[in-house]
């Protein structure tokens, strides 16, 4: 694998968003947005970085874009909280992106933390390789749970990591 970075979402990088909006890319999260939604995501992720309610990246391998992670501000089981999520391009997939970028993202997320403890992350329950990530980086799987995601209900995988290092508490869900 070639070295990765995270960049800043940028105003160039809708094409980025485009690629990712294909039945396979979308399937863990009820199908693909509409040409207006995406547009909305991403005036949202421009909107919430300059306001500092979310941190959206994109991750160069080799300087070239293969996928998108970010976090972004949530309240979890009232504590104010993080939570993340990613997409790795098909092309990108298998080999460990996913994962290295999360790694950069955790250490931008400690830096940025505030009073903030605990970053989740929510994969669907059948999306083997996110789950996979969240395991292989250190979160803890604390529940199920199953929300209305795109005009469908999604069951998820709640989990959980304290950017302080310290133990996490299991919560009400599991």
């Amino acid at each position: 694998m070639e070295p990765l970075t995270l960049r800043a979402w940028a105003e160039s990088d809708f094409p980025l968003l485009q690629r990712a909006n294909t039945p396979a890319m979308t399937a863990h999260l009820n199908g693909p947005e509409s040409d207006q939604q995406l547009i909305e995501r991403h005036e949202r992720y421009l909107r919430l970085w300059s306001t500092g309610e979310a941190r959206t990246f994109v991750i160069l391998e080799d300087d070239l874009p293969v996928g998108s992670i970010g976090y972004w501000h949530t309240d979890w089981h009232g504590q104010p909280s993080f939570e993340t999520g990613w997409f790795v391009l098909p092309e990108a997939q298998g080999r460990g992106v996913a994962s290295a970028a999360l790694t950069l993202l955790l250490a931008d997320a400690r830096s940025h933390r505030g009073e903030k403890r605990m970053l989740v992350a929510s994969p669907g329950v059948e999306n083997l390789a996110s789950n996979g990530v969240c395991r292989r980086s250190g979160f803890t799987l604390v529940g199920t749970f199953a929300e209305t995601f795109r005009d469908a209900e999604l069951t998820m995988n709640e989990w959980v990591l304290d950017l302080t290092g310290g133990p996490v508490d299991r919560g009400p869900r599991l």
